[in-house]
């Protein structure tokens, strides 16, 4: 993949409670990814960006929750998250990218 769609393909890290937990205890770091994203795509995009080895790619689709606005009503939008797993010694520093 080209380096200029793989910059794309990684939209922003995913900070919550869970993920942070999975962080510290399984090296594991959660990402909010384009829809078209497959897990070869991520694993190229994580190791081209961070300098790091990928273990494993886990993509989970985040279907969309119903919202309301007073009388209106609708629907947030749908998501794509992958969960990566890097080796052993790895890992990938916020602050500093």
């Amino acid at each position: 993949m080209k380096q200029e769609q793989l910059i794309n393909v990684i939209q922003r890290p995913y900070l919550s409670e869970k993920a942070s937990i999975g962080t510290e205890k399984r090296r594991e770091y959660v990402f909010e990814v384009i829809k078209s994203a497959t897990k070869p795509d991520v694993k190229q995009a994580v190791e081209w960006l961070f300098k790091v080895k990928v273990q494993s790619v886990n993509i989970v689709n985040v279907k969309p929750k119903p919202r309301r606005f007073g009388q209106i009503e609708g629907k947030s939008k749908a998501w794509k998250k992958a969960y990566v797993k890097l080796e052993e010694g790895q890992t990938i520093d916020f602050a500093t990218v």
